[in-house]
C-alpha cells in the first residue's frame, strides 16, 4: 500500500468518524428535543419535580402556552430552565423576556446566573457571556442563541425574537402585547441546512408565545386570554394552559405548609388575594356585587399622587411636592374613623382619602383621588392630629368625617386647637358647616366652618353607595394607577429610587397599594335592597372602611358641585335686561 493510499485512508477514517459523531449528535439532539426533562437531568444535572417535567415538555411541544402558578410555585425557576434548555438544543434561538417592570424579567436571568450555572458545569461551558442589571440584561450562548430582557413598552418595538415570554402578563397592557410584543415574532429560527436546495420545501419552524402569571379578576382581559387558550387546547391545536395551586407546591416541598396555615388564620386574612395568588384561580365578582371591576379599573389613570412631607422626607424632587391649587379647585379630606387595631376587630381601620376636585368647562367637577392612607390602633388625640396635619398640608377646603360612634370624639378634638409636640406647631380649630348642633360644640368662636359631620342612616348610606357607583361609571372619579405600573413611574421621578432601602421605597408605593386594596373592597361588597333602599355589607373577613370614606367624600363633592351649579343658575336668573319701548306709528290702522 502506497503512502498516498494510506493518507487517503486516514482522511476517510476521519470523515467516517466525524459522520458517526454528527449522526450521534443528531440522534441525541432529536431525543432530547422530544424529552427536554431528560436533557435537564442528563446534561445539566438538574433534578426536576414531576409536575415541572410535564410542564417543561408541554412548553417545548406547544407553540402557545400559558402557565398560571401560585406564589412559591417556582414559576421563574421553571422558566429559566426552559430558556437554557431550548437555547442549547436549538442553536440560534432568540428569546425575549418581557414584563411590565424590567426587574420582573431580570429575575429569570438572575435564576440562570445564581442558581442554574453553579449547579451545572456544562451550562457554564455553553454560556459565553451573561449580564444582569437594569441597563442591560442578557445571556449569550456560544452556539448563537441569546436570552434578552425587554420592557413591555413602545420603546421595545425594534426587537425580534423566535420565542416571546411575557412574565406576569396580566400586568401588561393588552394593546402593548398585541401591537408591540407579538410583533417581535417575525423572524423564525433559520438553521443553516435550510439554505441547501434539497431542503427548499422544508417547513419553517414556528415561533412561540409563552405567558406566565398569577391570577386576577375574571373581568380582566387576562382571564379571557386563558379562556381562548383552553378552547384551542381542547380543539387539539398547538396550545397549552395549566394552573398550579399552592397545594401542589406544598406537596413538592416548595412551600411551607405551616406558613400558609398561619396566613390563613390571621385576623386580616384576605380571601380574595389568597384565592388569586395562592389558589391560582381567577376571582369571579359575586352576582350580588354593587361595583364592577371594569368600571373601577378604567378610572385608574392618575400616575402622580400628592405626597405629604413625612413621606417625601429628604427627597426634594420637584414633582413630589404638593402643587398649589388651580383656579376653581376644591380639596376634600375624608376619614372613616376606627380606634382599634384590626388584630381583634377585623373591619376596623381609619381610612383617609384626599380628593382634588377640578372644575371642567361644562361646569362639573372631576374628582382626582390623589392620596390615601390607612391607620390602625391610634388614640383619639393622635387620630385628630394626623387628620388635622394632612388637612393643613394639602390645603383642603372641607373635612368629611363620620361622627357616629368613635368618630364624635375625633370631631370634638378637631373643633379645638391641636398642638403638635414633635414640631411645636399649633393647628387652629375647625367648626362644622352642615350641622348646627355639632357646630355648637366648637370650643373656638369664629373657627372656619370646614367639617362635614356625617351621620349615617339607611337612606343616606344608600344615596352614597349609588352616587359613588354612578360617578365611577361616568368617569368622574379618577384613581391612582396600580403599584406595578407605578414602579416604573417612580424610577423616573425619584432620583436613586432603585437604591432606596425597602421601607423607604415602600412608603412611596403605599398610596398605590391602598388604592388596589380599595378596588378589592369595592368589587367584593355585597348589597341587598329593601323598600328601595340599598344596604351595603362586606363579606366575612373583609373590610369596607375605604369604601365608606370614599363614598362620603364623593357624596360631599357632589353636594358642592350641585350648590355651585345652583349659584350660577341663580346669578343668571337675577340678571335684569332693559328693553326700549317700541314706537308705534299713529297712521297704523291694523289689518292688511
Amino acid at each position: 500500500m502506497t503512502a498516498a493510499t494510506e493518507r487517503q485512508t486516514d482522511a476517510e477514517i476521519k470523515r467516517e468518524k466525524q459522520a458517526r459523531i454528527m449522526d450521534g449528535v443528531a440522534t441525541w439532539a432529536s431525543f432530547y428535543r422530544a424529552n427536554p426533562h431528560r436533557f435537564a437531568r442528563d446534561y445539566l444535572g438538574l433534578k426536576l419535580k414531576k409536575f415541572q417535567q410535564i410542564i417543561l415538555n408541554e412548553m417545548f411541544r406547544k407553540v402557545n402556552s400559558i402557565y398560571l402558578a401560585s406564589r412559591g410555585g417556582g414559576k421563574s425557576f421553571l422558566l429559566a430552565i426552559f430558556c437554557v434548555c431550548y437555547c442549547i438544543l436549538f442553536p440560534g434561538t432568540t428569546i425575549c423576556l418581557a414584563s411590565k417592570t424590567r426587574g420582573q424579567a431580570i429575575e429569570i436571568i438572575d435564576k440562570i446566573q445564581n442558581i442554574l450555572m453553579p449547579l451545572s458545569a456544562n451550562l457554564r461551558l455553553e454560556i459565553g457571556e451573561i449580564k444582569s442589571n437594569q441597563a442591560e440584561s442578557f445571556v449569550g450562548f456560544r452556539n448563537g442563541s441569546i436570552i434578552k430582557v425587554v420592557t413591555a413598552a413602545d420603546s421595545a418595538r425594534h426587537n425580534r425574537a423566535t420565542i416571546l415570554i411575557v412574565d406576569e402578563y396580566r400586568m401588561v397592557d393588552k394593546n402593548t402585547i398585541d401591537t408591540v410584543l407579538r410583533k417581535f415574532l417575525t423572524s423564525p429560527r433559520h438553521p443553516g441546512f435550510m439554505d441547501k436546495p434539497e431542503y427548499a420545501n422544508y417547513p419553517i419552524e414556528r415561533t412561540k408565545e409563552l405567558y406566565a402569571s398569577s391570577c386576577w379578576y375574571e373581568a380582566h382581559w387576562s382571564y379571557k386570554h386563558v379562556q381562548s387558550y383552553v378552547v384551542q387546547m381542547m380543539r387539539g391545536r398547538s396550545y397549552f394552559c395549566c394552573s398550579m395551586p399552592y397545594q401542589l407546591a406544598i406537596k413538592e416541598n416548595l412551600l411551607d405548609r405551616e406558613r400558609v396555615e398561619d396566613e390563613m388564620s390571621e385576623a386580616d386574612f384576605n380571601e380574595v388575594q389568597f384565592h388569586m395568588e395562592m389558589c391560582a384561580l381567577f376571582w369571579s365578582q359575586a352576582s350580588s356585587g354593587l361595583y364592577s371591576f371594569d368600571e373601577i379599573d378604567k378610572n385608574r389613570v392618575i400616575q402622580h399622587p400628592f405626597y405629604p412631607s413625612h413621606i417625601i422626607g429628604k427627597h426634594q424632587d420637584k414633582q413630589l411636592r404638593i402643587p398649589p391649587k388651580r383656579a376653581g379647585e376644591k380639596r376634600i379630606l375624608s376619614a372613616d374613623i376606627a380606634l382599634m387595631a384590626s388584630g381583634r376587630n377585623k373591619n376596623d381601620a381609619t381610612s383617609i382619602f384626599i380628593n382634588q376636585m377640578l372644575p371642567t368647562p361644562s361646569g362639573r367637577y372631576i374628582n382626582n383621588i390623589v392620596y390615601t392612607e390607612n391607620n390602625e390602633g391610634l388614640r383619639t388625640e393622635a387620630q385628630a392630629l394626623v387628620i388635622r396635619k394632612l388637612f393643613a398640608e394639602f390645603d383642603c377646603d372641607y373635612l368629611v368625617i363620620d361622627r357616629t360612634g368613635l368618630g364624635l370624639g375625633v370631631v370634638d378634638a378637631l373643633m379645638g386647637d391641636i398642638y403638635d409636640q414633635s414640631t411645636g406647631e399649633t393647628y387652629g380649630a375647625l367648626s362644622c358647616c352642615n350641622d348646627e348642633e355639632i357646630a355648637k360644640r366648637c370650643a373656638v368662636p369664629n373657627a372656619p366652618k370646614s367639617i362635614w359631620a356625617i351621620k349615617g342612616a339607611p337612606e343616606f348610606n344608600s344615596s352614597c353607595a349609588l352616587g359613588l357607583r354612578e360617578a365611577l361609571r361616568q368617569g368622574q372619579v379618577r384613581l391612582l394607577i396600580s403599584e406595578y405600573d407605578a414602579d416604573e413611574y417612580l424610577h423616573n421621578i425619584i432620583k436613586g429610587y432603585a437604591s432606596l432601602p425597602t421601607p423607604e421605597s415602600l412608603q412611596f408605593k403605599l398610596p398605590y397599594i391602598h388604592t388596589t386594596l380599595l378596588v378589592n373592597e369595592l368589587v367584593n361588597l355585597e348589597y341587598e335592597t329593601k323598600n328601595n333602599v340599598i344596604r351595603v355589607k362586606e363579606k366575612s373577613g373583609m373590610r369596607k372602611d375605604r369604601y365608606s370614606s370614599l363614598s362620603y367624600n364623593i357624596y360631599v363633592a357632589k353636594t358642592i358641585e350641585r350648590e355651585a351649579a345652583q349659584a350660577v343658575k341663580n346669578n343668571t336668573e337675577t340678571l335684569v335686561l332693559n328693553f326700549r319701548a317700541p314706537k308705534i306709528s299713529r297712521n297704523y290702522k291694523g289689518g292688511r
